[in-house]
């Protein structure tokens, strides 16, 4: 388009009333093919009857339709489609270098132990077979860290308080099958003082030697947890069983956490 929206609409009277007797079922279509954030922030504000439409649950449900945004449910519908819209539009890992392939960019080694952590290869294929390396650990305790800021990741105050938003979590670990290993993980959700509102602290996971070296799958999800979350403590690692020299611990990659529509798709 060469001119705003709003000097389209303003241009002239007679094309004014035009638009103005126009089924708002039209201006939807239109809406349908203009980028989103200029829908809300710019179409919005031409009209009242261009505003009813934005705000309408029709549009962004069809426009959820189109990008392939499907309810888990189809029975719950999401209370806001337009936000429902926007945080998958907006989904992506807020954890840096999930998978190795920039070394240890973006992690905070707060345990080196041992031979001390490495870089290695998946040794056998993930679900996500685009994956090809892992962070490997060592004999001695080896963890580290990353600290998400969620307001820096788009994420302010007030929607993470009114919204609660789901938060999920996502880890992938194996042992060697020729040696035991150790895996745990401890995700905290924390205030702005960085004090714990709500963790998730499971047991270690422990393998004997001689394990089948298959990848298994951490998840949690955060529901509910009340307001005042301003960051995401996130912390993994582990170590071998038998106190042996070089990297025979736990593997680990393609980690993730991830704002998202609630799982039961009613915001």
């Amino acid at each position: 388009m060469d001119q705003s929206p709003s000097a389209i609409y303003n241009s002239d009277s007679n094309s004014t009333d035009l638009l103005t007797m126009l089924p708002l079922e039209v201006f939807e279509e239109v809406f349908l093919n203009v980028p989103p954030q200029q829908v809300v922030c710019v179409c919005r504000l031409v009209s009242q009857e261009w505003k009813e439409v934005v705000d309408s649950d029709s549009l962004w449900r069809k426009r959820c339709r189109r990008e392939g945004y499907l309810l888990r449910d189809a029975t719950t519908p999401p209370k806001d489609w337009r936000l429902f819209y926007f945080m998958c539009k907006n989904r992506h890992n807020l954890l840096k270098n999930p998978i190795a392939d920039d070394k240890f960019n973006g992690w905070d080694l707060i345990e080196n132990g041992g031979d001390k952590w490495g870089i290695g290869s998946v040794r056998v294929p993930l679900p996500d077979n685009t994956v090809q390396h892992c962070f490997v650990t060592s004999y001695g305790p080896c963890n580290k860290c990353q600290l998400i800021h969620l307001e820096k990741e788009g994420y302010s105050p007030a929607f993470m308080d009114d919204v609660q938003p789901d938060i999920v979590i996502s880890d992938w670990y194996v042992p060697r099958s020729d040696c035991g290993a150790i895996y745990q993980i401890c995700v905290q959700l924390l205030n702005q003082e960085k004090k714990t509102i709500e963790k998730f602290n499971p047991p270690p996971v422990v393998f004997q030697y001689g394990t089948v070296e298959q990848w298994n799958q951490m998840t949690h999800v955060f529901k509910n947890y009340g307001r005042g979350v301003r960051y995401i403590g996130f912390v993994h690692g582990g170590r071998d069983t038998q106190y042996w020299a070089g990297r025979y611990g736990i593997r680990i990659t393609n980690s993730s956490v991830e704002i998202c529509p609630s799982v039961d798709s009613s915001l």
